[in-house]
């Protein structure tokens, strides 16, 4: 890094050579003789002028320090002017020296400063000063072998010289945290959501989210306690979004550690209709547990059909009378909607060499939260496979479907044949 001060260093001197080389020539100027002092003062405010619009042009000066620069040399040039009309009498030629004002030499100096101060501002915010300093000097950055996936410490020390450079990168910042809270270190992970919350702006559509995630990390990083800064973040996260999952989490194992099952299988009912995959079956087991403790106390409780398993078991196979119609690679879209309906609730995307294959449709593999599989009666089963390789169907795809098909209590493995033609 003293390599790159250094350089900056000699950079704008030979920046302010430049600005005040002017000033050292009409010095020079200064000792000739017979020089018409109108003729000069003009040229130089000319010039200095001149310099003044390249300042202007290469952004070093904005539009308001460069009126006042050239005013103050306008208001020099008439002040030397006059001078001059008051000591001459006729136009004969005047042999004195040509002094350097005061104005020229402000003038010099301001641009100087103003030169190094810009420079100075503009890389501290757009440079890349960490990056720079890692290719000075290849050992502050993380060494690995050529061809070789970096390893997890290398990956983080990355990222973070990454955020030192652009420190409002929400997204990287957010990645940080997730690799934090996945390796346990929780203190880092809550430094980390917090300045995910910090750049992100509050009406994005991930802020609750992420909020929540703050709330999960605090929680952790206090050993699993709730306590007052905990539940006032879960608050903000539900003013935000009531069925923010993570946070009715939060509140759910509170209660259930209270003893409170039936409040906390309330919270975790109340989450799981938004939840996917293996957030689902956290809350499911949970509330299972729930319903369990409150059996054993004497409670009734009543079946809960959230907790229902619902799947579909499917053999899909393409008709050989087809075989010579597809391609190996061509997708093949596996899903199930409602009868009569287009939207899929669950689906699957294969090829056609997969073919045969056993597939599971349930409610892990919906399309949207709110529109799952178990949240119907009946569906239709459709397979297609898409000559375009568009999930949009068009003529000459090949299908096939049953329908109507129970979703509750099915147990059955369904035969599904692809033997038709889309016409």
């Amino acid at each position: 890094m003293t390599a790159l001060w250094l350089g900056i260093a000699l950079l704008t001197l030979c920046a302010v050579a430049i600005v005040m080389l002017p000033v050292v020539r009409l010095r020079r100027q200064s000792a000739e003789a017979n020089v018409d002092r109108k003729d000069l003062n003009i040229a130089i405010y000319e010039e200095r002028v001149a310099e003044l619009e390249e300042e202007l042009a290469v952004a070093n000066l904005d539009q308001e320090s460069f009126a006042a620069l050239k005013l103050e040399l306008e208001r020099n040039l008439l002040v030397d002017v006059s001078d001059t009309d008051t000591d001459t009498d006729t136009d004969t030629e005047v042999a004195a020296p040509q002094k350097v004002t005061l104005g020229a030499k402000v003038t010099a100096c301001v641009l100087a400063l103003l030169v190094s101060v810009m420079a100075l501002s503009i890389y501290a915010k757009y440079g890349h000063q960490a990056e720079l300093a890692m290719a000075l000097d290849p050992s502050l950055a993380p060494q690995q072998a050529e061809g070789e996936m970096p390893t997890m410490e290398q990956a983080i020390a990355q990222l973070e010289a990454r955020l030192e450079v652009e420190p409002e990168n929400a997204e990287g910042w957010y990645m940080l945290a997730n690799t934090y809270m996945g390796l346990e270190q929780f203190d880092k992970a809550v430094a980390g959501f917090a300045n995910v919350l910090k750049y992100l702006p509050q009406d994005a559509q991930q802020y609750a989210g992420v909020s929540g995630q703050y709330a999960q990390a605090l929680f952790f990083a206090k050993g699993g306690k709730m306590d007052a800064q905990i539940r006032q973040v879960i608050d903000q996260t539900l003013a935000l979004e009531p069925l923010e999952i993570t946070a009715l989490g939060l509140l759910g194992i509170e209660a259930f550690e209270m003893g409170d099952y039936r409040t906390a299988m309330e919270y975790w009912l109340k989450a799981l209709p938004n939840a996917d995959g293996q957030p689902a079956e956290s809350l499911r087991s949970g509330i299972r547990s729930a319903r369990e403790r409150l059996i054993e106390a004497g409670e009734e409780v009543a079946e809960i059909p959230e907790l229902k398993q619902v799947e579909l078991r499917l053999n899909v196979s393409l008709d050989q009378n087809l075989l010579a119609q597809v391609d190996p690679q061509q997708p093949v879209f596996i899903f199930a909607r409602p009868v009569g309906g287009r939207m899929p609730l669950a689906a699957v995307r294969l090829t056609v060499a997969d073919l045969p294959a056993t597939v599971v449709l349930d409610d892990s593999l919906a399309m949207q939260p709110q529109s799952k599989l178990s949240s119907v009666d009946q569906v239709e089963v459709v397979a297609r496979i898409s000559t375009s390789g568009e999930p949009k169907p068009q003529a000459g795809d090949l299908m096939g479907v049953i329908s109507p098909v129970a979703v509750q209590g099915q147990v059955d493995i369904l035969d599904l044949s692809i033997d038709q033609i889309v016409e």
